[in-house]
């Protein structure tokens, strides 16, 4: 546990704005805030941030605690950006076209944007994106494997840290810009490691294993408790664990096709928790940064509105195109589109919103490498 610590971590006076003031941009602003980072909070709304604006001070529980203040929170994304190095975005990946749309603007040459994460494909939605709208300013956009913490809200202003990561994988698209990455980013988080392209943070997607299965399997429980129960230690039972592992494994194929090595769920157990066990349903129940997680309140969570059509759908996408088939992938996607009674293949990522259809492995490979095809 750390408690009321401020580490100086030589930013030299990097300004830093997370964009996103839910769970985890208000866990991070804190944390930045905590290692001695200048932190400006960007949030679409008000009300999520009235009480930071006025205090200025965001209180961490868990595994870091105590008050940290940041620099200002805002509704005003210009002001949010202006004259900040580093822009860390912290919304559901449903939101990153949106974001691009409204920081586009206000982008200026030199900085650094980063998706917490970008799930599968959110970097080069965002970079297609900001094309479209004609930015051709010199910027480093790169994407997060996942997010650094589990966190929870507990009240306006407070967040509990349940668990911080070991290790998250990051890339620039293209992949030639990771040295410039390197150098901003983990001077400040070091709990950052650089990958070799955004195939190996969009497709190491623990998300997509972990999340959209578990609440459709628990989902009368969820409906008829609001969530009373622990999402991960009570939702994943053995039985629940083998769709799991069935997802992972398409999830891996795809993958190993677009040229890449996947980390399986069990070992990102053990790379981002150290935990261990003789299958997945043992590796997650070993996992103490799981307990207190409980379920989302309602079916209608991000775990299905984000991971479905952001995760699995460009998973099930690529498959398709790769002539590789997906059939517990796309279970899941139909049985979330009847629950929430919407089209996720239709709104979700494929290759052909990303700008990837008809293209050979070695194209999409050089696309994420060097910028073109």
């Amino acid at each position: 546990m750390i408690n009321y610590i401020v580490w100086a971590v030589g930013g030299d006076g990097m300004k830093v704005t997370v964009v996103g003031a839910g769970n985890g941009g208000q866990a991070l602003a804190a944390y930045l805030s905590m290692r001695g980072v200048d932190v400006a909070l960007y949030n679409r709304s008000l009300k999520r941030i009235a009480a930071i604006m006025k205090t200025r001070t965001i209180r961490l529980e868990g595994e870091v605690q105590g008050n940290f203040r940041i620099s200002f929170a805002t509704t005003d994304m210009q002001e949010a950006v202006k004259g900040r190095k580093l822009i860390m975005v912290v919304v559901p990946a449903f939101a990153h076209r949106d974001i691009a749309r409204k920081i586009a603007p206000y982008i200026e040459d030199g900085q650094i944007i980063v998706l917490n994460p970008g799930r599968t494909g959110g970097a080069i939605e965002f970079w297609n994106t900001l094309k479209e709208l004609g930015v051709n300013k010199e910027i480093v956009l790169a994407e997060a494997q996942t997010f650094v913490f589990a966190s929870r809200l507990t009240n306006p202003g407070v967040v509990r840290i349940f668990r911080i990561k070991n290790a998250v994988p990051v890339s620039a698209l293209p992949a030639s810009k990771n040295e410039v990455l390197e150098k901003t980013l983990l001077e400040i988080l070091p709990e950052f490691e650089i990958a070799p392209n955004t195939i190996y943070t969009s497709f190491n997607n623990i998300g997509a294993v972990f999340h959209p299965a578990v609440l459709l399997l628990n989902a009368g429980r969820i409906e008829s408790s609001a969530g009373k129960f622990e999402f991960y230690l009570e939702g994943i039972t053995p039985s629940v664990a083998r769709v799991l592992e069935k997802i992972d494994s398409e999830r891996c194929t795809v993958m190993e096709a677009l040229g890449e090595q996947p980390m399986t769920a069990k070992e990102w157990l053990n790379y981002a928790y150290d935990v261990q066990g003789e299958d997945l349903h043992d590796a997650i129940h070993n996992n103490p940064g799981y307990q207190g997680i409980m379920a989302p309140p309602s079916i209608a969570n991000r775990y299905i509105l984000e991971d479905v059509p952001m995760s699995l759908v460009p998973i099930s996408s690529f498959g398709k195109m790769l002539g590789i088939e997906t059939p517990t992938i796309d279970a899941i996607i139909q049985i979330a589109s009847v629950m929430m009674r919407r089209n996720f293949k239709a709104e979700g990522r494929t290759v052909r919103t990303l700008g990837l259809e008809g293209m050979s492995v070695e194209q999409i490979r050089k696309f994420v490498m060097e910028g073109k095809a």
